[in-house]
This record gives structure tokens, sequence and C-alpha cells, in this order.
């Protein structure tokens, strides 16, 4: 008989100089990251948004969709689009950052999706609160865990499934916590969850499950492989290390000047030069953006903007007088809680949460 489990690769870390493989690029090639221009945007276009899709995008008729919410429920419903469109909705501006964003940069490099450092993205999410939702179900005494599951369907190291996610109650029901039909205005396109996802403001896009068609309410910790198995931060086979949550605190800046095609090498005039990027915390506001050219020895202060929203992130610039040579450029950040965005991050065979500082390599001509 033949084994399922031996079609789906394990969890791997990379031998030493070993490159990426055929199933890595398989992978890179139907998912993308945002080409750091786009960190100019307020607001990321749909089309350079990051995208990560586990399985296939399912093909879902909107005449045919319906959400149900059920279990440890008073009332299970049945909505359909058109009931969902009808209730009050609520527009939460949300950075989305995978949670594997620089996967690709650990040493040893763990294998799957080999992310550098452009899996963000921010957008308008519109759409109806759960706890509204829940409003119409009411919830028991016995509530304590949300399953959401999509109509993605794959198999992942034998265990055949639909993508789920479970969240406690608390982070369940929190205010900005949407089941989302519109994305920057418009019907959610069906690579990012058509006609429905879920929105969790502050948590990596694991959790934000798309093409969503049920909500199950238990009275029990969810330890579905996704939660238990799949997003966790261990450093030894077999560990099952903590679970992945909130996004880590990170700031990203916008390449200047002009590329090498393929280095990417930055080429920037002497004189004045505006450096000027993103920040974003699922922790806290970001209170200090501070931006380095010489790889993280001296730092100079960034000017903040004025935040766009609990969720989203903000906008930081600075002016570099930039002399002839060659530099290292690079920026931290610092949110309300206190979290620092660390030159290394701790690394985990996942290759989850590596916020480490990005480097840009930068030669300043003589002018």
């Amino acid at each position: 008989m033949i084994s399922v489990e031996s079609f789906s690769t394990r969890s791997r870390i990379a031998e030493p100089d070993e490159a990426i493989s055929h199933d890595e690029l398989q992978l890179a090639t139907r998912n993308h990251g945002l080409p750091l221009e786009g960190l100019r945007y307020d607001v990321t276009p749909v089309g350079l948004h990051y995208l990560l899709v586990h399985y296939d995008i399912p093909l879902i008729n909107e005449a045919d969709w319906a959400l149900e919410i059920r279990g440890r429920v008073d009332h299970p419903v049945r909505l359909d689009l058109a009931e969902l469109r009808s209730m009050t909705q609520r527009t939460v501006r949300t950075t989305l950052e995978c949670a594997g964003n620089g996967r690709a940069l650990f040493e040893p490099r763990p294998i799957s999706q080999p992310w550098l450092v452009e899996a963000v993205g921010t957008a308008d999410w519109t759409g109806v609160p759960l706890v509204d939702l829940l409003e119409r179900t009411g919830l028991r005494s016995d509530a304590t865990d949300f399953v959401f599951t999509g109509a993605d369907r794959g198999v992942e190291r034998g265990v055949f499934q639909n993508y789920q996610r479970g969240l406690h109650l608390a982070d369940a029901i929190a205010a900005d916590v949407i089941v989302a039909h519109r994305m920057n205005g418009v019907s959610i396109p069906p690579q990012h969850g058509f006609p429905v996802r879920l929105v969790v403001p502050g948590w990596y896009g694991m959790a934000h499950v798309k093409w969503l068609q049920s909500v199950q309410v238990i009275d029990t910790e969810f330890d579905g492989y996704q939660n238990s198995v799949a997003y966790r931060m261990g450093h030894e086979p077999g560990e099952a290390g903590r679970p992945v949550t909130r996004i880590e605190p990170r700031a990203l800046l916008v390449p200047p000047g002009y590329p090498d095609f393929m280095s990417r090498l930055r080429f920037v005039d002497a004189g004045p030069v505006e450096l000027m990027g993103r920040a974003w915390s699922g922790w806290g506001r970001i209170d200090r953006v501070e931006i380095s050219v010489d790889g993280g020895t001296e730092w100079l202060p960034a000017e903040l903007a004025d935040a766009q929203g609990r969720w989203a992130w903000r906008s930081f610039r600075c002016v570099w007088a930039a002399r002839p040579g060659e530099y290292l450029l690079t920026a931290r950040a610092v949110d309300e809680t206190g979290r620092v965005q660390p030159a290394q991050a701790d690394w985990n065979r996942g290759g989850f949460a590596n916020n480490s500082h990005q480097r840009i390599r930068t030669v300043v001509l003589g002018g």
C-alpha cells in the first residue's frame, strides 16, 4: 500500500550550503511578496500585497456560499453573502505579515516557502465584526475556543485537512476581529480569500483564515494541526515549542536610489538622501524608529508620521548626508510595550517571526 506520508515532506533544516530546492522554488512561484518600493503606499494596492496560499485557491460560487456558526452556541446560524453585506459594516486598516517572513535569512535555513523580508502588506478590510455575528447565536457559558475552517484542502506531513485555525475566546471576540468580504473597497479577490476571510488584526497571517466557510465554538482548547504542529517555534526535532501569535516589531526601509538588476545593490548620488520606510508591531503602537548606515553601529533618529490606525504600519523618514563609499543601511523599531526589533532574532525550526534587521547594501557615487 502506498503511504500518503511518503509524498509529504517532513519539517527539515537545510544542510550547510544547500541550495534552494525545486520544491521551494515551486512554492516561491505560487506565492509572492511586496516589492519593497511598494512600501511608499499607505494602503498596499491589491496586486502588490503579499500572498501565501497553503493548498489550492478554491473555486467558490458566490450564490452557493454560506457561513455556518455552530457548536457551543444557543442558536446556530447559516448566513449567505447578502445577509452578511446587509449587517452593520466595519473597516479596519490592517498590516498583515506572514509568520515565515525572513525564513530564508535564517542559518541554517528551515526548508519551506523561502521568504526574505517582503511578505507584508497593508489593506483596508471591510466586513462584520465577529462579535456582532455572535450576538445572533449566543455563546454558552462553557465556550472556550473558536475553530475557523477554510474551503482550501490539502495534505501536510501525511495529514489530510481543510485549513483550520483556532483562537481563544478573548482573542476571537476582540472588537476589530472581522469576517471580511471587501479588500480596499472591492470584493476580496480569489487569491486573498473570496468571498470571505477572517481578519485578526495584530496577528501573523496564519490566523487570517481565507475562504472562510465555518466557525465552530468548542469547550476545549483547539488542538488541530495548524495550531498544535505547524505554527510552533521549537528548536529541536519533536519539540512542541511556543505558539506563533502576534506580529513582532519590524521596520523596513524603501531601498533608496537605483538597483542593480540581479543583486539589488543600490546606487545613490552623494548629498542629501531621504530614507523612508514603514514600521509595525502586533503588540502595540510603534513609538520609535532608528536608522543606521553602517550596519548598526551608530543610529540616527527617524521622524515618525501620524499613525494610520491601531493596526496599520507607521511611516518614518530621515535625511542622510551621504558621502561617497559603500554602506549597509538598516532600521529598527520599538513599540509601546518596549519590544525592540533585534539585530538577530532567535532561530527556530519553522523559520517563524524572524524580525532581524533588514540590511541594504548601498553605494554612494562621487559628486
